[in-house]
C-alpha cells in the first residue's frame, strides 16, 4: 500500500467516526471487548495444560466406569445363565432319578447282569465318587481318617 492510499483510508475512517454518535462507538468498543475477552479465553484454555490434563482423566474415568457397568452386567447375566443351566440339569437328574431312568440297567435289565454283579457295580460306583471326593477335599479325609485310626489304636491300648 501507498502512503496516500493510507492516508486515503485514514481519512475515511476518521470520515466515518466523525459521523458515527457516541453511543454507536461505545457499542463498538464494548463488542471488541467481548470479542477480545472471548479470544483471551480460548487462549487460556489451550494454555492450561493441567486442566486440559484434568479433562482428559475425566473423560477417560467415565468411560472406565461405563465400561465396568457392562462387563458387570454381562457377567452377572452369565452367571444367571449359568445358574439357570444347573438348575435345569439338576432337576433332570432328579427326574431321572425318581423315574429309576439312571442309566443303569440294574438286574433284570436288558443287560442280564446277576445281582451281584450289580453290587459290585454300585460299590465301584460309589467308591470311584469317593475318591474323587477325597481328590477335591484332602483336609477332611485324613482328619476322618486320622480319627479313625486314633479310635482303633485307643481300644488296642485299653484292652
Amino acid at each position: 500500500m501507498s502512503a496516500e492510499s493510507s492516508r486515503s483510508t485514514g481519512q475515511q475512517a476518521d470520515g466515518d467516526q466523525e459521523a458515527r454518535t457516541p453511543e454507536e462507538i461505545r457499542a463498538d468498543i464494548e463488542s471488541t471487548r467481548e470479542d477480545l475477552g472471548d479470544t483471551v479465553e480460548a487462549l487460556a484454555g489451550k494454555t492450561d495444560v493441567k486442566g486440559r490434563a484434568q479433562s482428559k482423566v475425566d473423560e477417560v474415568k467415565g468411560r472406565a466406569q461405563q465400561k465396568v457397568a457392562e462387563v458387570k452386567t454381562a457377567a452377572k447375566d452369565k452367571t444367571d445363565q449359568v445358574k439357570a443351566k444347573v438348575s435345569s440339569d439338576s432337576s433332570d437328574d432328579a427326574t431321572a432319578s425318581s423315574t429309576g431312568n439312571t442309566g443303569y440297567t440294574g438286574s433284570g435289565g436288558a443287560g442280564g447282569t446277576s445281582s451281584t454283579e450289580d453290587a459290585m457295580a454300585k460299590a465301584q460306583q460309589a467308591g470311584q465318587q469317593a475318591v474323587a471326593k477325597a481328590k477335591e477335599n484332602p483336609i477332611p479325609v485324613a482328619a476322618a481318617v486320622a480319627l479313625i485310626l486314633g479310635y482303633l489304636i485307643g481300644r488296642r491300648v485299653g484292652s
